[in-house]
C-alpha cells in the first residue's frame, strides 16, 4: 500500500503533567534513533504526537521498527491531502481503493477540523467525504457504532491527514524515563521477561549473568549473550555483565547446608549484583521470580534471599502465571532461545529437597562461618567481564581492556 506519513500516538504518558514534555521528548529521541537507517524518513513532532515522513522509505519495514519502541502505543499509516474539498474526496477514495473491500464491509467517515478556517464543519465533512465513497464502492455500507473502517479525516491549515488503520505496538514508559536497574538474567525463560517488563515501564537495564565454568559451558554463555541481543532491539543496546561464579558456588558445597545450597548462592548473587548496580549507578536489582514457581521463589525464601541487598528488588512476573510468562516470551522473541538445552549455574548442585522456609538466623550464621566468602564475592566482582550487546551482533569480535577489572567486547 502507498502511505505518505505515519502517525506515532503515545500512551500514558500523556497523564503525567509537568513531566509530559521530558517523556515525549524521550520518545522523539528513541524514535530517531531507531530510524537512524532510514536516512529519507524525516520525523516530526507535535503536541501528544510524532509523525514521521516516509519519503519513499517501506511503511512495512519501518512500523516493524517502530513497534518495538518503548512509549508509542499505536501507529497509524497516512495518506496526506491538500486541504481543499476535491482533493480530500480523491484521496480518500484513492486510499480505500488498496483496502480489500470483496465482501461487504462496515464504514464511517470521522472528520475532524482542526483549522477553523475551512469552510465546511466536521459534521458536514463526513457526509461529503462519505457521498462519494459509498458510491464508488457500493459494498460500504455505513454504520456509526463500531464499524470495520472508520476514515479519519484530520483538516489542517497546510494539509489534511487522511488514515483508518490503528497498529497497536509495545506501549509503556520511553526507556530510561524511570531511572536505571540491574537485571540478573539466566538462560531461562522468566528473566528476559522480566527484563522487557521492566524496560517497558520506563526503566533501563542492565543485565547480570552469573557462570561456573568449567560446569557451564561456553555455548550457555553464548545462549544469554543472544537473549541480550534480542532484548537490545527494544533498547538499542544493553550492557551485559558477565559473573565467574565458580569459586563462589563451590564454597557452598561440603558444608552440610545441602538444602539451603539455592538460598545461598542466590543471596551471594545479590551481593556481586548490588556491587555492580552501584558502580554503575543503578538504582534498583530486577529478578525473573514468580511466587511459588520454585523453592528458592516462595514468599518465604524470597524475604530470606533479598535480606542480602539494601536495594530495591523488582519482580515484574512475581503474580503471573507460567503460561503467561511463556506465551510473553513468545511474543517479544525470546523463548526459542530460552529453552536451548544450555546448563547455567542455577541449575548446578541442586539438591533433591531445597528449601523452602530457610531461616534467616541460620543462613546468616553459616554465611559468617565461611571466612573467605566475601573474598570470593570481591573477586567475582573484580573479575566480571562488562559486554555492550547491540541488534547487531555477532560472534567475531575484539577484546579491548578498558580499565583494570572490566572488559569491553566490541560487537562487528
Amino acid at each position: 500500500m502507498k502511505y505518505d506519513m505515519l502517525l506515532l500516538r503515545f500512551g500514558e504518558i500523556t497523564l503525567k503533567g509537568k513531566n509530559r514534555n521530558h517523556f515525549e521528548r524521550s520518545v522523539l529521541m528513541h524514535v530517531t534513533s531507531a530510524l537512524k537507517t532510514y536516512p529519507k524518513a524525516k520525523v516530526l513532532k507535535e503536541y501528544g504526537r510524532i509523525y514521521v515522513e516516509l519519503n519513499g522509505e517501506s511503511a512495512e519495514e519501518i512500523i516493524g521498527v517502530l513497534k518495538t519502541v518503548f512509549g508509542v502505543v499505536s501507529i497509524s499509516p497516512v495518506r496526506v491531502s491538500a486541504s481543499e474539498l476535491d482533493e480530500i474526496i480523491k484521496t480518500a477514495i484513492e486510499f480505500l481503493g488498496q483496502v480489500d473491500l470483496s465482501n461487504e464491509t462496515t464504514f464511517k467517515v470521522s472528520a475532524r477540523r482542526v483549522w477553523k478556517g475551512f469552510p465546511h464543519s466536521s459534521q458536514e465533512m463526513n457526509h461529503l467525504v462519505g457521498s462519494p465513497v459509498l458510491h464508488t464502492y457500493p459494498q460500504l455500507k455505513v454504520q456509526v457504532k463500531e464499524p470495520k473502517i472508520e476514515l479519519k479525516i484530520e483538516i489542517r491549515q497546510d494539509r489534511t491527514y487522511i488514515f483508518y488503520e490503528v497498529i497497536p505496538a509495545v506501549g509503556g514508559y520511553p526507556l530510561g524515563t524511570n531511572g536505571k536497574a540491574m537485571l540478573l538474567l539466566s538462560g531461562g525463560i522468566d528473566s528476559p521477561v522480566a527484563a522487557w517488563s521492566a524496560m517497558r515501564r520506563g526503566l533501563k537495564v542492565e543485565c547480570v549473568h552469573f557462570y561456573s565454568y568449567p560446569y557451564t559451558s561456553q555455548l550457555a554463555k553464548e545462549k544469554v549473550i543472544e537473549l541480550t541481543q534480542i532484548l537490545s532491539r527494544y533498547a538499542g543496546k544493553i550492557k551485559l555483565h558477565l559473573v565467574p561464579f565458580t569459586d563462589v558456588q563451590t564454597s557452598f558445597t561440603g558444608i552440610g547446608q545441602d538444602n539451603l545450597m539455592i538460598t545461598f548462592m542466590r543471596r551471594a548473587m545479590l551481593r556481586i549484583a548490588t556491587m555492580i548496580a552501584e558502580r554503575e549507578s543503578a538504582l534498583a536489582l530486577v529478578t525473573g521470580d514468580s511466587l511459588g514457581q520454585v523453592a528458592s521463589q516462595t514468599l518465604a525464601s524470597m524475604n530470606v534471599i533479598g535480606r542480602a541487598t539494601e536495594l530495591p528488588i523488582l519482580r515484574p512476573l512475581v503474580t503471573m502465571d507460567k503460561n503467561d510468562i511463556v506465551n510473553l516470551a513468545k511474543e517479544i522473541g525470546t523463548y526459542e532461545t530460552s529453552i536451548l538445552p544450555y546448563e547455567d549455574c542455577c541449575t548446578l548442585f541442586v539438591p533433591k529437597s531445597p528449601a523452602t522456609n530457610p531461616n534467616l538466623r541460620i543462613v546468616e550464621s553459616v554465611e559468617n562461618s565461611l571466612s573467605n566468602l566475601p573474598e570470593l564475592i570481591q573477586t567475582a566482582f573484580e573479575k566480571t567481564e562488562t559486554v555492550i550487546v547491540t541488534p547487531e551482533l555477532n560472534l567475531n569480535r575484539n577484546h579491548e581492556k578498558i580499565h583494570d577489572d572490566v572488559i569491553q567486547e566490541k560487537w562487528f
